[in-house]
C-alpha cells in the first residue's frame, strides 16, 4: 500500500463510522461489507480512533444520507449511472446496487490502488484513478455512456478545497449532459466548529478545510444559469436518534438547528424529471 497523504488518510474515518453504526446503531446504517473489511484494516486503527459516538455517527450519517439520494435517483431514473468522487473506501455499491446500474468510483491513484486491495472491482463498478477536479474521468464516463443521466456523489470531499476549485468543477459538469450532484457540506459556522473540534477528535487536526455553503441557491448562481437546487436539508433530519447517547442527540440537534452541516442536491438539465 502506498503512503497516504493527510487528506487521503481521512478515508479511514468514514469506514470506522460505518463499522460502528453497523455494530451498535444499525437503525442508522447497516453495512455488511464494512463489517467484512474490519479485519483487513491497518492493525491498531480501531482501538486508537479516539472518536466520540457523535463523530463516528457523523460519518455513518453521511453514508446513510448518500444512500437515500442514490436509491431515490435510481428509482426515478432506472437508466441512470452513479459516479462517486473521492470514493475512498466507500461501499455504497454493495448497499444500493439494483442489479443493473453502472457505477464508477474516482479517487487518486494510490487511494484506488489501496481500494483495489480491500475491495476488488465488482462486476459493474469501474474504478478510475485520477484527480476528481480534472475532466478526464467525466470524459471517460461519457465515452462509455454518452446519454445516460448521471448522479455524481461527493461525500466528505469538498471541505478540503477552495471555493473557486469546487465551483470550477461543478461548472465543468454542467456541460456534459444530464447531471445531478449531491454532496455534504458545512456552513461558515459549521466550518469553524469542524476546524476547532471535529477534525481533532477524528485524529486529523492537520487537515486544512476551506469550502463551506451558507446558501445553496447562492452557490448555484456562482456555477451558472440552468443549475437548480433540488435539496438543501439539515444533515441529521432523517437520521434515527433512538438509543443514542444524550450528548450525541444534543450535538445532532444543535447542528440541524443552526444549519451547521447539510446535504445539497443540485442538477443541470432542461430535461430533469420531478
Amino acid at each position: 500500500m502506498s503512503k497516504l497523504g493527510v487528506v487521503e488518510d481521512t478515508l479511514f474515518v468514514p469506514m470506522l463510522g460505518r463499522i460502528y453504526a453497523s455494530e451498535y446503531c444499525p437503525q442508522i446504517l447497516y453495512d455488511p461489507k464494512a463489517l467484512e473489511l474490519k479485519k483487513k484494516l491497518p492493525s491498531g486503527l480501531l482501538g486508537k480512533s479516539g472518536q466520540s459516538q457523535y463523530t463516528l455517527l457523523a460519518s455513518a450519517a453521511r453514508s446513510a444520507n448518500m444512500d437515500r439520494f442514490i436509491r431515490a435517483f435510481l428509482e426515478r431514473r432506472p437508466d441512470g449511472v452513479i459516479v462517486q468522487l473521492g470514493c475512498g473506501l466507500e461501499t455504497a455499491y454493495s448497499r444500493c446496487d439494483n442489479g443493473h446500474t453502472r457505477w464508477y468510483a474516482v479517487d487518486l491513484p494510490h487511494v484506488v490502488e489501496y481500494r483495489r486491495e480491500l475491495l476488488p472491482e465488482p462486476e459493474r463498478e469501474t474504478y478510475l484513478a485520477g484527480d476528481a477536479f480534472a475532466g478526464d474521468w467525466i470524459k471517460q464516463i461519457r465515452a462509455d455512456v454518452p446519454d445516460a443521466p448521471i448522479l455524481v456523489t461527493a461525500g466528505g470531499l469538498f471541505h478540503y478545497f477552495e471555493e473557486n476549485k469546487v465551483v470550477e468543477l461543478l461548472r465543468m459538469l454542467t456541460g456534459v449532459g444530464e447531471i445531478e450532484i449531491v454532496f455534504d457540506t458545512v456552513s461558515k459556522s459549521g466550518m469553524a466548529m469542524m476546524r476547532k473540534k471535529y477534525m481533532k477528535q477524528v485524529g486529523h487536526g492537520d487537515a486544512q478545510m476551506f469550502f463551506y455553503v451558507d446558501s445553496a441557491s447562492e452557490l448555484a448562481g456562482k456555477i451558472g444559469s440552468g443549475v437548480r437546487v433540488l435539496a438543501e436539508e439539515p444533515y441529521y433530519r432523517r437520521i434515527p436518534r433512538t438509543g443514542l447517547k444524550l450528548s450525541t442527540k444534543v450535538s445532532m440537534a444543535v447542528s440541524d438547528r443552526f444549519g451547521m452541516v447539510k446535504m445539497v442536491h443540485l442538477c443541470h438539465s432542461a430535461k430533469f424529471h420531478d
